[in-house]
This record gives C-alpha cells, sequence and structure tokens, in this order.
C-alpha cells in the first residue's frame, strides 16, 4: 500500500484513493476522469465485460483477481446491459491486444467508449487481502494522462460518499417502461437464438431490478416468453399481463431501500398465490416480504467459483453446485419465518443462499443460476420454475375465490351437491392412480367414474369444500374450470394442461 503523501510516481497516470487514505498508483486507462463508489473484489477468470456491464455493480469499482483482463478483447455479444454500470476496473497487468476471433475491439478502447476508467499496475493481490480483512472501502478511481492528482481532494470524495446502504439504486438501472423478451441462448457459430419464445409458452412477468440479459436468455430457454416490467410497476401493472409467474430480478444497491415500494408488491402477488422466483436482490426482496431481514456484507460474495451446498427438504440436499455470485447484502437466515425454508447454504461462509415458501408457490437464490460468466450447476431453476407453470394453471388461492363464486352458478345444478366436487383427470392410468392414493392418504374419499382409457374420473367426498390444500399442493396440477356434463356441475383439474 502506497503512503498517504507520497508524491505521484514518475509514469503514474491512475490512482485509486481510498477513504481510509491509502492510496494506490498505477496506469490508467479506458475514460479519463474519475468515480466514486465501492471498491470490491471479483474471482472469475473470464466474463470481464459481462461483469463490467452488470446492473449489479452499479456504483462498484471492480477489483478484478485475474491478472490477465483484456486478453480477449471486447465484442457486441457478450453484454449483460445495454450500458456498462460498474464504475471501473482495477487490473494487475496492462491491457494487451486482443487474443480472440470474437474480439471487435481491445477492451481499453471498449471502456473509453463506455466512459468507465481502467487502472492497472496495481497489486490486486494485496488490495484483496485487505478487503477481506477490511471489508469493502469507499474509493476513487481516477485516470489522467498527464498524471496530475490532487489527492487531498480525492481522499474527501471518497470521505464524503455515503456508502450503499439505504440507497435504492434498483430505479436507476431498471428499464423506464415494459417491454416482451423473446431471445434464447447463444450458441457458436449462430449468436443467441432469435424471437425462440413460443406465443403459447407459460407467460412469465419479469419485474427489472437491475436485471441481466442471460435470465431472460435462460427463461426463454426454459420454455417461457417474458414480458419485463419496471422495479417500480404496481400490483395492477404487473396483474395486467396476466401472468402465470413472476420473477424477481437481481439488482443494485440496498435490499431495504427498495423493498420500501417493491415488498408491498411482491406480497401482494403472494396473496394471489402467484408463483414467484428469484434472484440475489429478487432473492432478498422476497425475504423481507415475508418478514426476514437483511444485512451488509463485510465483504460480499463476487465471483464464478464459490460453493452452495443444498440444504433442507429440497430434492438433493446434500449437492454441491459451483456457481456464479455478485451481492454484497444477504438474507439473515435466523430471521427466516416459520413458513419459509432455507434450501441453499454458502461452504464459503454458511449465508444463507436460497430459501423457499411452504405455503406458496415461491422461491428464491443469493447466487446467480444464468451464470454469465460462470458455472452452469444451476441452470435446472430456470426448467424448475417454468416447468411448474407448464403444469400449473390455477393455484389453490384462486380455487378459493371461484369456489366462493360456485352457489349462484350451480344454482340449477342439485347433482353438484350430492356428488361432491368432481375432478376431471387426463393422463396415464397410473398417474391417475397416483393422485387417488394421495387424496386417500390425506383422509378423502376418493373413486373412479369413466372407463377412456385416457380419461378417468376422481371424485372427492367434499361436498362444495375445497379439496385439502396440502392434497393439491402434493399434485402440483391445479387448473381448474367449470363444466357441465350430463347434468351435472364440476370443477375440472387437468393433469398436463395446455396453456391458457
Amino acid at each position: 500500500m502506497a503512503d498517504t503523501n507520497a508524491r505521484v510516481p514518475e509514469g503514474a497516470t491512475g490512482v485509486l484513493v481510498l477513504a481510509s487514505g491509502e492510496v494506490l498508483f498505477g496506469r490508467g486507462f479506458g475514460a479519463v476522469g474519475s468515480a466514486v463508489g465501492e471498491v470490491c473484489f471479483h474471482t472469475a477468470m473470464t466474463g470481464y465485460q459481462e461483469a463490467m456491464t452488470d446492473p449489479s455493480f452499479e456504483k462498484q469499482i471492480i477489483t478484478f483477481t485475474f491478472p490477465h483482463i483484456g486478453n480477449v478483447g471486447a465484442n457486441a455479444e457478450d453484454l449483460e446491459a445495454t450500458n456498462a454500470h460498474a464504475l471501473g476496473c482495477i487490473v494487475r497487468e496492462d491491457v494487451t491486444a486482443p487474443s480472440s476471433f470474437r474480439s471487435a475491439q481491445r477492451f481499453d478502447e471498449w471502456l473509453k467508449q463506455n466512459g468507465r476508467i481502467g487502472l492497472s499496475g496495481i497489486d490486486t493481490r494485496a488490495l484483496t487481502r485487505m478487503i477481506r480483512v477490511q471489508g469493502a472501502p469507499n474509493g476513487v478511481i481516477a485516470h489522467d494522462p498527464e498524471g496530475k492528482f490532487d489527492i487531498p481532494a480525492l481522499i474527501e470524495q471518497a470521505r464524503a460518499w455515503p456508502g450503499l446502504e439505504g440507497m435504492d439504486l434498483a430505479k436507476d438501472v431498471s428499464a423506464l417502461q415494459s417491454y416482451q423478451w423473446g431471445d434464447g441462448l447463444w450458441t457458436l457459430g449462430e449468436g443467441y437464438a432469435v424471437d425462440a419464445a413460443a406465443p403459447d409458452a407459460p407467460h412469465v412477468v419479469a419485474i427489472d431490478y437491475g436485471l441481466k440479459r442471460n435470465i431472460l436468455r435462460n427463461l426463454v430457454a426454459a420454455g417461457a416468453r417474458v414480458t419485463v416490467v419496471p422495479a417500480t410497476a404496481t400490483f395492477e401493472d404487473v396483474m395486467r399481463h396476466a401472468p402465470d409467474g413472476v420473477f424477481l430480478s437481481n439488482g443494485p444497491g440496498d435490499p431495504a431501500a427498495t423493498g420500501a415500494y417493491a415488498v408491498p408488491v411482491i406480497r401482494q402477488l403472494l396473496e394471489v398465490g402467484k408463483p414467484i422466483f428469484g434472484i440475489c436482490l429478487g432473492h432478498q426482496m422476497l425475504g423481507l416480504a415475508v418478514g426476514a431481514k437483511t444485512y451488509k456484507m463485510h465483504q460480499g460474495h463476487r465471483g464464478a467459483n464459490h460453493p452452495v451446498k443444498r440444504v433442507g427438504s429440497v430434492e438433493g440436499a446434500g449437492r454441491v453446485e459451483i456457481t456464479s455470485m455478485n451481492h454484497g447484502f444477504a438474507v439473515d437466515a435466523d430471521s427466516l419465518p416459520a413458513n419459509a425454508e432455507a434450501t441453499h447454504v454458502s461452504l464459503f461462509d454458511g449465508s444463507l443462499a436460497g430459501l423457499r415458501l411452504t405455503d406458496k408457490p415461491a422461491f428464491s437464490v443469493q447466487y446467480h443460476p444464468e451464470a454469465s460468466p460462470g458455472p452452469q450447476d444451476s441452470h435446472y431453476l430456470f426448467e424448475q420454475f417454468v416447468g411448474a407453470l407448464k403444469d400449473v394453471g390455477m393455484n389453490i388461492i384462486e380455487l378459493r375465490q371461484l369456489i366462493s363464486q360456485l352457489p349462484a352458478q350451480i344454482a340449477e345444478s342439485p347433482e353438484f351437491f350430492d356428488g361432491g366436487v368432481v375432478i376431471r383427470v387426463t393422463g396415464k392410468t397410473q398417474k391417475i392412480n397416483s393422485l387417488i392414493a394421495e387424496a386417500e392418504a390425506n383422509g378423502l374419499t376418493a373413486y373412479r367414474i369413466g372407463k377412456d382409457k385416457e380419461d378417468g374420473f376422481v371424485g372427492i367426498d367434499a361436498p362444495i369444500a375445497v379439496p385439502d390444500a396440502a392434497w393439491v399442493a402434493s399434485t402440483g396440477k391445479v387448473i381448474c374450470s367449470i363444466f357441465h356434463n350430463a347434468g351435472a356441475t364440476a370443477l375440472n383439474f387437468d393433469t398436463q394442461p395446455k396453456i391458457r
């Protein structure tokens, strides 16, 4: 670390000044100027362009621990947002000429074009160790080709910056209006799949707190069509799009600050039973919505090599996934309410990395299953979320609302009162038998009517009453409508429904 009072060394054209008064001189590149924010470190060996454009890095200066940053250049495909969001980057070695057939320009040129500052020649190992011991500091990164810096003024600028706690940055990086997204994943020689979403696919509304594009691509690849709405979208704004499920995106800043307007909307979505999947900030928003607390981490988790273990009753408990992470806040596991179960924990520090609700179709993870950059161990989460939407139409809460309206609709169908609620099951005989067994295991009388080998009819001996909520949830198949058949009125449940 450099002496606070040291003069600018010969040849130094860049500097990092910390609020503590420490000064690190190096060689500036990219844009000329200065920027103040939180200094963090990122351990991924690849994906520097994706990291610089990740909206979650808003108001942050990235220290890349891998020494050779910029060696594959930059291109127009490896972007997670339209603009760069990290304020700048700190690297060990000077940026060299790119060595990649995908490169369209040098990385330092790309930084300059995007108004972002780079600083090379820094002992990034020492800086990383300092952050690990002291926590992520506030700092100013500056670049002047003539090497003229007012160090005392830069120190005061770093000290005056309030830090990320209390900052709502989602509004700054979110989309300003709704839009449709239909592109899928990238493949070598083909690029990104264009207009890959089927028009009759399950509809996911993604609330944009600062989302990465690869999240949208993974939702489409898993079989969804996506509509993106701004971070400030109201409950009515979301429901206007008639979503089958709602996605809560990643994003920057303090979750408690963003939660002031986001949490009430999420609580309303939970009340009507909409399936929800959250990532990163979205995970924190879900935690706050059910009454948990969040906190600022000492150093945060940022990189593409973070081991996470599945825990609790989640499928595959005990398995370890290598994940991509980028967060400086976390949900306090000890503050989770009784209806929230921990599903994943970080093997680095034991912090909560995933949760799900036991009474609602909602789950979330603190890490980034879409990677970009990083491993793809957790892509299954997108398939799990979208796959459930393909199977589930109307949920138990919507069913209760529908049942409350039944008396007027079935006034001329007394058979309904005598025969109980008739459930039509479409699928293989094995599945029908399984549903009957589940009903009986929950203390309900079940029987089959009908002879078609593809169609069986199961009657539940509970006139007018809603089928047991636990049983309905266990089937995972709750699409419902009113139909008349031979004078009888019933509720229709399809085990393999077509998306309406």
